[in-house]
């Protein structure tokens, strides 16, 4: 099987029922993706589907197979939203950011300027730590470069 993982195509011996999640972490050595609770609730494992955020534990490989699969490996550690979430003191235990980075990205390209109530139902992972209202101001700051 092939998957397009962070631009790059990378040929596996999976079978295509596998979750994304392992393929990413287990098979092509990526593990910014963090495994949270396996039942698609928590956000940990989100990675961006052709733009799109998608939690990988619920995935199959085969469903991902042809599609631009964007990982946290894959944005750079560059980007304003990770800029703001530096400067905001985003992180505590760090566990669900890079999911929360990847519904983060998400939304900024959908809408550039979101409001409250937008950021509200874009993020829908988990922060055990509750740095929710560092996770709004960060998302508004990077909003505003």
């Amino acid at each position: 099987m092939q998957l397009k993982i962070n631009g790059k195509t990378i040929d596996l011996d999976i079978e295509s029922d596998m979750p994304l999640l392992w393929a990413i972490r287990d098979e092509v050595g990526l593990t910014g993706t963090k495994f949270g609770c396996g039942i698609a609730q928590c956000g940990a494992c989100t990675v961006l589907l052709d733009g799109e955020p998608v939690r990988s534990c619920s995935i199959p490989s085969g469903a991902a197979a042809g599609r631009k699969v964007t990982t946290i490996e894959g944005l750079g550690g560059k980007s304003a939203l990770q800029k703001a979430w530096i400067e905001k003191q985003v992180p505590q235990c760090g566990y669900c950011q890079s999911g929360m980075l990847m519904a983060a990205t998400a939304l900024l390209a959908r809408k550039p300027k979101p409001s409250d109530a937008d950021i509200d139902a874009a993020i829908t992972n988990l922060c055990r730590c509750g740095t929710y209202p560092r996770i709004k101001a960060a998302i508004k700051a990077a909003a505003k470069l």
